[in-house]
């Protein structure tokens, strides 16, 4: 059953979801396809950064809480979680920008961008040499700063409110891979390359990169939907 632990993680994640797809005031399966589409857009650089990290050591995986299979040093249960995770996450705020009218987040934007950037940028001056926590804010101040400035998108506070609104899910999925209700860690990480601030099991950088790939999702979604900005 241990081996199970990573793929029934990706299958709770998104089974729920799923299902809820194909109701009749949803019908999130017709956009299958293109979710796919935006999902790999945004999987490529995350699997290769994945794939390097996992190469240096600055995490690995415990493969007892796998099924065996490796491709380019990542458990096949990995490459899925770049996919599972996105689909719950985009399925979920396209729900609620469907249902619900959240358009005082907006109000909102510059406080997060501005805000963010900042706190960001001083963690990666004063923690350069941690380079998953260097890495981390690189990326997400680049996200930021080109959905505001660049693209000028208005939903970044709706993003933030989904992604709120997605943190039991994250504790749970995360928790459970950093250890926090099994015997060991399924991610394990290399405690000189991260803040050590962990949010129970989870460290707060995983958050981040979470946030900044959720941003990313929402954006190529919108694109190849062609989903006006609300």
């Amino acid at each position: 059953m241990m081996a199970y632990t990573y793929i029934l993680i990706n299958f709770f994640t998104v089974i729920i979801c799923f299902l809820a797809s194909f109701d009749r005031r949803i019908q999130f399966n017709k956009l299958f396809g293109k979710f796919m589409i935006s999902s790999t857009i945004v999987a490529i650089p995350f699997i290769i950064w994945d794939i390097w990290f996992t190469g240096i050591g600055v995490w690995w995986f415990d493969l007892d809480y796998t099924l065996g299979f490796k491709f380019a040093g990542l458990p096949i249960e990995e490459w899925m979680f770049f996919y599972c995770i996105p689909f719950a996450c985009v399925f979920t705020y396209y729900c609620l920008e469907k249902f619900f009218d959240l358009d005082w987040t907006g109000a909102f934007n510059n406080l997060i961008v501005f805000t963010s950037v900042i706190i960001l940028s001083v963690i990666g001056l004063l923690y350069y040499h941690k380079i998953y926590t260097l890495l981390t804010v690189i990326v997400t101040v680049f996200v930021l700063c080109y959905l505001h400035f660049i693209a000028k998108k208005q939903w970044i506070g709706k993003a933030n409110f989904v992604y709120l609104v997605l943190m039991p899910g994250f504790f749970a999925v995360n928790g459970i891979l950093t250890g926090s209700v099994i015997p060991s860690p399924v991610v394990n990480y290399d405690p000189e390359e991260i803040l050590g601030i962990r949010m129970i099991t989870i460290p707060v950088e995983d958050a981040v990169y979470g946030y900044s790939q959720f941003l990313l999702n929402i954006y190529f979604f919108k694109i190849i939907t062609k989903t006006k900005d609300r």
